[in-house]
């Protein structure tokens, strides 16, 4: 039996992580995926976070040691022990003992911070929503769940810009896809969350499927799914672009030349929890998202099917430890 096969999504606060990794579990199955937020790894709790004046995006307001050592034993197949930050009170609970499954999803602030956490994934995702939407999502999430008031939220985004611009953006270069839903050109955020455009950025430091029957346009008109090869951060990328009106017919197209690029014996998967979002109270669906979810679990399929050609990441924090015990042993035979 392979080992489980590793998800990373990053991305700021509120930026839709929890949405993304959400529909994915349901397309995968909750029995064969295990899914872990990385807020669990504060040092603080909120009311400490205040006293001290650190926010929880700050690299030190983290356990990052641990979190390193827990990815490697999620990659291993091992269980860990790992901490719970409770959102709805912005307390630090009762430690939960997590077994990985076939497929792992971890999601947070920092999950690329440090060339140890990257080697441990298979895929990574960053999210990268324009900062009015993000704002937007933030003030209606932390209001409605998080017990926050608009007034905190917004002293609260400008409290933590600094360490935004200098922690969780530049994280953004180490993704195999960045994805940025978007409103149409003209639309306010709040106006249009139901029809949200999105553009995957396809990097080619994982192999993604063929998607070429997309640089034929249709005759007459623009396609609603567009592929076009672009450069991002100077280097050469695909980008799919996928428009918040796009037709049943061209998502299920679409949908169905994703599915056919998998490996043969991959079972039919049950789609209908795709794309959807809860939006103040109302569950909607959304053929962008939909779509971004498949081509994700399309990644995390591929890559399980080929587990026994994808090797293991070097045990970083064994190799680690043995260091210090022999460093150890060195003092201590000098001092004698």
């Amino acid at each position: 039996m392979g080992r489980p096969i590793l998800l990373g999504i990053v991305g700021d606060s509120a930026a839709g992580k929890s949405t993304l990794t959400d529909g994915l579990v349901e397309v995968l199955g909750p029995e064969r995926v295990t899914a872990i937020c990385a807020d669990d790894y504060h040092k603080y709790d909120r009311k400490e976070r205040a006293q001290i004046g650190i926010t929880a995006l700050h690299p030190d307001c983290n356990y990052l040691d641990i979190f390193e050592q827990h990815l490697e034993r999620l990659h291993y197949g091992q269980p860990i022990l790992k901490p719970v930050y409770d959102h709805s009170n912005g307390t630090l609970v009762r430690p939960e003992y997590v077994v990985p499954r076939q497929f792992v999803i971890v999601e947070g602030l920092l999950c690329f911070y440090t060339s140890v956490m990257r080697q441990f994934y298979d895929v990574k995702v960053y999210l990268d929503p324009p900062e009015d939407l993000r704002r937007l999502w933030k003030i209606r999430r932390d209001t409605s769940k998080r017990g926050y008031t608009a007034e905190q939220v917004l002293k609260e985004l400008e409290l933590r810009e600094h360490d935004s611009q200098a922690f969780i953006r530049p994280q953004r270069a180490f993704a195999d896809i960045v994805v940025r839903f978007y409103p149409s050109e003209g639309a306010r955020p709040g106006e249009s969350d139901g029809h949200l455009n999105v553009r995957l950025i396809l990097r080619p430091t994982i192999p993604h499927p063929d998607l070429s029957y997309l640089f034929d346009t249709p005759p007459g008109g623009r396609s609603a799914i567009r592929l076009e090869l672009a450069r991002d951060t100077h280097r050469p990328v695909d980008v799919l672009e996928i428009d918040g009106n796009v037709s049943d017919e061209e998502a299920t197209k679409l949908e169905e030349t994703i599915w056919k690029h998998l490996p043969p014996g991959v079972p039919p998967l049950q789609t209908d929890g795709l794309g959807v979002y809860v939006d103040r109270g109302e569950k909607r669906r959304s053929h962008p998202l939909a779509l971004t979810q498949l081509l994700l679990a399309y990644h995390l399929l591929r890559a399980y099917e080929e587990n026994a050609q994808v090797p293991y990441a070097p045990p970083v924090d064994a190799l680690r430890m043995l260091r210090r015990q022999r460093a150890f042993v060195g003092t201590s035979v000098n001092h004698e």
